[in-house]
């Protein structure tokens, strides 16, 4: 993106993004480190705080920091967890497993 030359009179810039093989489009983003910068300081205090109570998922996380004068939603709080990996934890459901005194039937219909 440093390449193309904004003020260049004689190549426009669709046609020096076109011979870099850039997006147009990405000249006018703001990459402003602002951003990550908070998301860091969120991803701290959900550490912090699951490091505390790590049964606290996504909703309880999202409710924990908005008390805390964070504005954030639950995707927002979803995806940091997921990137840093964690989830919360309690019992996962467990209905796949038959209990071992239960009698298997047989199939009679084929």
């Amino acid at each position: 993106m440093e390449l193309v030359e904004r003020e260049n009179p004689d190549i426009s810039i669709l046609r020096q993004c076109a011979l870099l093989g850039v997006h147009r489009s990405g000249l006018y983003r703001d990459r402003s480190d602002a951003e990550a910068e908070a998301n860091l300081k969120l991803m701290r205090l959900i550490d912090q705080q699951y490091l505390d109570m790590p049964c606290y998922g996504s909703r309880k996380m999202t409710a924990w920091l908005q008390r805390e004068g964070y504005m954030v939603n639950r995707k927002r709080v979803q995806r940091l967890m997921r990137l840093m990996g964690i989830e919360a934890i309690y019992q996962k459901p467990n209905t796949s497993k038959p209990h071992p005194e239960h009698r298997i039937y047989p199939y009679l219909l084929r």
